[in-house]
Order: structure tokens, then C-alpha cells, then sequence
């Protein structure tokens, strides 16, 4: 079964509000099998534009991606890096094992 991937790309606007998001997400995506490839870093865009900070998070399959960033939960702490924060978020099918 492919696994799944939170593909993100944003622009941190307050940093230290930021922080907040951070605390939940990390202990939010641990408890529940996720498992960050990227998480910022250094950078070079080589093509077309990108956001400052690019985030990577891989589950086991695209079903159980979907299910974390839709549960009520996800979704009550997400509101926190809507606030300190813009960007894009996708939910990705990787490749079949």
C-alpha cells in the first residue's frame, strides 16, 4: 500500500506565534504515526516560486494521511497555524511499494 505525505509550503508570518502550532503538531503527528522528512531547512528554489518553508510529512498510507489532517482534532489545531502563518498544503499518494 503507498503511503501518504502532508506536502506544505508556507510563510511563517509571526514566528514566535508559530511556536504554538509547533507544540501541537509534533506530539499531534508522533502519537499518530507521522513522520517528518522535511521541516524547513535550507532551500534553493531552481524553478518557478515557492514559499520560505517547505514541511514533508509522511503516514503510512494516503487513507490514514487524510483521515489525521480531516479529524477534529488536526483541524482545532491547525486554526493556530492559520494564524501565524499562509501557504499551501496537499495530501500525496506516493508510489506503490
Amino acid at each position: 500500500m503507498p503511503k501518504g505525505y502532508w506536502v506544505v509550503n508556507l510563510e511563517v508570518t509571526d514566528p514566535d506565534g508559530y511556536r504554538d502550532y509547533q507544540g501541537f503538531v509534533r506530539p499531534y503527528l508522533a502519537a499518530n504515526g507521522g513522520k517528518f522528512l522535511v521541516r524547513g531547512g535550507r532551500m534553493q528554489v531552481v524553478e518557478g516560486t515557492m514559499l520560505p518553508r517547505v514541511v514533508v510529512i509522511e503516514f503510512e498510507s494516503y487513507a490514514e494521511a487524510q483521515r489525521l489532517y480531516h479529524s477534529t482534532e488536526y483541524q482545532e489545531g491547525r486554526a493556530l497555524r492559520l494564524s501565524w502563518s499562509s501557504g499551501n498544503v496537499a495530501i500525496v499518494e506516493g508510489l506503490e511499494d
